[in-house]
């Protein structure tokens, strides 16, 4: 892990300052509203120095996980976040359903097994509708309608659903025809 943190603590130290954002100021108003507050539980992993993470700890209880322990600590000294040193290929050392948030911020091209993270940041994040017995992402949905012709979705019912509607739609619509 060591060696690992040496190569990401180079790559910022040469590449990017502390204060480095990509996309910015599009993605803090973004993160910003998606993170929501005050309140939230937010797991943020790969927060670096917190450039980012500074646009959504207000009125938050966030914790920043890094593999760079220099950055990490720069983001905890001034943004006043708990922080955790780990390598994210690595599972999350926390317990199920811990945080109401988990962002993950330029983060999945840098891992081995992105769909393991994918499946963690799940793991700690919960779902806060008792009643529901499973989540649909839209490749789940035309897996179910299989069997059907010309399986349509349609992204619907969320206020950034234009942006991606893939993933910011609350609702997903589909529709089928039965086969010949």
């Amino acid at each position: 892990m060591e060696h690992l943190e040496q190569r990401y603590r180079e790559h910022h130290r040469d590449d990017r300052s502390p204060d480095f954002i990509w996309a910015q100021p599009e993605r803090t108003k973004l993160f910003s509203e998606l993170v929501g507050g005050p309140g939230r539980r937010v797991l943020d992993l790969g927060c670096r120095y917190g450039a980012l993470t500074e646009y959504y700890t207000e009125g938050n209880d966030v914790t920043g996980v890094d593999i760079d322990r220099e950055a990490l600590e720069h983001a905890e000294a001034r943004l006043g976040i708990q922080a955790l040193w780990a390598d994210l290929d690595d599972p999350l050392a926390f317990l199920d359903a811990t945080f109401d948030v988990v962002v993950l911020g330029e983060v999945l091209e840098h891992i081995r097994e992105p769909e393991r993270l994918i499946g963690q940041a799940h793991r700690v994040h919960p779902e806060d509708n008792p009643t529901h017995l499973h989540l649909f992402a839209p490749d789940d949905i035309r897996e179910l309608l299989a069997d059907f012709a010309e399986p349509r979705l349609h992204f619907v019912a969320g206020r950034l659903t234009r942006l991606h509607p893939r993933w910011f739609a609350n609702v997903i619509v589909f529709s089928a025809t039965k086969p010949e």
